[in-house]
């Protein structure tokens, strides 16, 4: 079972992180959840997609890193080679977790900050420190919170974006197949994207309340994400 701890600084007080990527920390997956807050930012890099998530079957924003399970082209010994970075990624070994407060009587449980104590990030040598030695959050900690607030509000935006789509039927699903230069063939399924051809038949009443609640951006920059398929290709072809 992973082991994720309720962040203090009493437990914690001397533990460090490395925050640099390196594929030895685990960042090689070949996607990551993105938020349509970020989508300005990463579709210059990455293609934004659709997938069903394995457990719960909603669908959810993926930024696309690589052809295969476990390879993120964007990712070597140096670093990671891109302009932004996912929120998903940038957190790393922190999570969100909750907690209710039963003696106040809450009835929504509290967001706390949680830490993967199994990360091979974590270390009390290296790295940027969590707590500062007088017990105060560190700047890069409180760097954190905001990543992690940031999250915790996109969640739930980016879940209302999704179910806009849905409910104007926006979203077809898609397969990608990728002839690379040694004439092999790598081809991704399970795949969404917004359907074109339906968004250009919605009525304007439709599209001006699309617009109004800001999804209309977030529609576009979906769909001009797609451009960075070529530069995912590209990167591919350079590592044969």
């Amino acid at each position: 079972m992973p082991n994720h701890q309720q962040l203090d600084n009493i437990t914690h007080k001397n533990l460090r992180v490395l925050t640099h990527h390196d594929p030895k920390f685990g960042d090689t997956s070949s996607y990551s959840r993105l938020f349509t807050s970020e989508f300005r930012y990463a579709q210059g890099d990455y293609p934004i997609l659709f997938r069903k998530h394995s457990e719960t079957g909603q669908f959810e924003a993926i930024a696309l890193f690589g052809f295969a399970i476990e390879e993120n082209l964007f990712l070597d010994n140096e670093g990671w080679h891109a302009s932004y970075i996912p929120l998903a990624i940038q957190r790393r070994p922190f999570l969100i977790g909750f907690q209710q407060d039963l003696q106040a009587g809450q009835d929504e449980p509290n967001a706390v900050v949680h830490i993967d104590m199994d990360s091979p990030r974590i270390n009390e040598v290296d790295g940027e420190l969590v707590f500062l030695p007088q017990g105060g959050q560190s700047p890069y900690l409180q760097q954190i919170n905001s990543v992690l607030k940031a999250i915790h509000q996109g969640d739930a935006e980016t879940k209302l974006f999704i179910d806009a789509l849905l409910a104007n039927d926006l979203i077809e699903s898609v397969s990608i197949k990728v002839e690379l230069n040694d004439g092999s063939n790598n081809e991704l399924s399970s795949l969404y994207t917004i359907n074109e051809e339906k968004l250009a038949g919605l009525s304007a009443e439709v599209v001006y309340d699309l617009y109004q609640q800001g999804y209309m951006q977030h529609i576009y920059m979906v769909l001009a994400s797609m451009a960075a398929m070529s530069h995912l290709i590209e990167l591919k072809n350079k590592q044969l």
